[in-house]
């Protein structure tokens, strides 16, 4: 089975046992500073992705971690059920997963802009209500400022890419030139 099938599975289960539960947020809150924790701590990682470390260990190391993030009770479980399972080296991808999966069931679609230029709150505004219009979903939007655009921006919704910078017009001249 793929990782990505795996990481599926797991965020798939979580976030139907959040809906049931009604802590679909509550969940994602809790993988995402786990995650955010693992990052930051590669060593921690490390051993609790180590097949040749001890599971009595790694359960205990979680369990402690657990008790002083304060997780809720399903977190804990899902948590121990990965661990026992050996999933826990495909847990950035099931938050990945899981995030995606709550987002489609709460309506919520995630928009990354690339401008070339800081962009104003009005500005910023008018571009996640156009997404909003467009998309018929709530947009939860990103703004980065990239200068190599030179003008306009670039937006990423949903796996899909309009780019609207000055960049990309300049270069779609010039190959128009080139092609004669």
């Amino acid at each position: 089975m793929s990782i990505s099938a795996i990481s599926r599975r797991y965020a798939k289960a979580l976030v139907q046992m959040g809906a049931e539960q009604k802590m679909v947020e509550r969940y994602g809150e809790e993988l995402s500073a786990l995650e955010g924790l693992l990052k930051k701590e590669s060593a921690l990682r490390m051993i609790l992705e180590s097949p040749s470390f001890p599971l009595e260990k790694k359960t205990a190391i979680l369990a402690d971690l657990m008790g002083s993030m304060q997780v809720s009770d399903g977190m804990k479980n899902f948590l121990g059920l990965l661990l026992s399972k050996d999933r826990l080296r495909y847990f950035s991808q099931i938050e990945d997963d899981y995030r995606r999966f709550a987002d489609e069931l709460s309506g919520v679609v995630r928009a990354r802009i690339d401008a070339a230029a800081d962009l104003d709150a009005t500005q910023q505004k008018a571009i996640k209500e156009g997404l909003e219009k467009q998309t018929g979903k709530k947009v939860e939007l990103t703004v980065a400022l990239d200068p190599s655009l030179i003008g306009g921006i670039k937006a990423e919704i949903g796996g899909r890419v309009f780019d609207g910078s000055l960049k990309t017009q300049l270069k779609r001249i010039e190959d128009s030139l080139k092609k004669g």
